[in-house]
């Protein structure tokens, strides 16, 4: 099988053509493990297949590493872009990509002949706790607000108490607020979240520190892969997170290990845009 190994960010993942190799949909998720394994395998975040759309320009058919399915990936769905630019799949700089019966728009930069960025609409965040989905007890009108959000509600894990802010990007986020992103002991803290009672689909979460009103660091916990080195719709949240509880402005760079997104959180027509750098890595085929 031929695969691409590429980055957004250091969020790196194993693409596959899928309109070449083929694949049955019950080998995939052993397959996935088996490929993302960083010792035994190729080594990524998990694997993307990039299928034929009757829906969109292109499907992006997306696991975590543990081999389950995931919804969307920002940092994903932009090396899809330039895969299929870079490769001559197609010759638009403003392509479709559906994920999970999601459509996204695209906006390609091409320097010498290969995408160099891409701005995706990310869509409409989702702040509804039942359509996240979280499951927690109203607490006075506190804990869930009146129209359904989530914003700075307390939660207890591993005995420490916290505040969230609970966001859908297509895939559901939990945004803490601290002081210090580099100290968090991630591996500790991040399962905890991750599979805590209230999250039904278990959560991405996301630990941010405002440095000011343009500008926030990030650290974060994926569902099913564990920390990473960005997460393209966990820095979509993580903006409408500290906007929603008025820290920044609407327009915020996001500063992740792997290197910095912009997002910008458009109040008027609701949507979420995201630029971003995507990067090939190498080509190689595996048995």
């Amino acid at each position: 099988m031929k695969f691409t190994k590429m980055h957004g960010c250091g969020n790196d993942y194993i693409y596959v053509d899928g309109s070449k190799e083929k694949v049955r949909e019950k080998d995939k998720p052993e397959l996935v493990r088996r490929l993302s394994d960083r010792h035994f395998g190729i080594g990524g975040d998990g694997v993307i297949f990039i299928n034929p759309s009757e829906e969109a320009d292109f499907e992006m058919e997306m696991y975590n590493m543990d081999g389950t399915r995931a919804e969307m990936c920002g940092n994903g769905i932009r090396c899809v872009a330039k895969f299929v630019y870079d490769k001559g799949l197609t010759d638009k700089t403003s392509i479709s990509i559906v994920s999970c019966g999601k459509v996204k728009h695209l906006e390609l930069s091409v320097e010498d002949g290969k995408v160099s960025a891409i701005k995706v609409n990310m869509g409409q965040p989702i702040l509804k706790a039942e359509e996240i989905p979280v499951t927690i007890e109203n607490n006075d009108g506190f804990m869930i607000k009146d129209d359904g959000a989530v914003i700075s509600a307390p939660i207890e894990v591993g005995g420490q108490n916290y505040k969230m802010t609970c966001v859908s990007m297509g895939n559901p986020h939990a945004v803490v607020f601290v002081d210090d992103v580099s100290s968090l002991e991630l591996e500790k803290i991040g399962p905890l979240f991750e599979n805590h009672a209230c999250f039904p689909r278990r959560i991405n979460t996301e630990f941010v520190k405002v440095l000011d009103r343009e500008n926030i660091e990030m650290r974060v916990w994926e569902r099913g892969t564990g920390e990473t080195l960005a997460c393209g719709t966990g820095a979509c949240a993580s903006v409408v997170a500290s906007v929603l509880n008025g820290l920044t402005q609407e327009q915020v760079t996001v500063k992740l290990l792997g290197g910095n997104l912009q997002i910008r959180w458009d109040r008027e027509e609701d949507l979420v845009y995201m630029t971003g750098p995507a990067a090939t890595v190498f080509e190689g085929e595996i048995e």
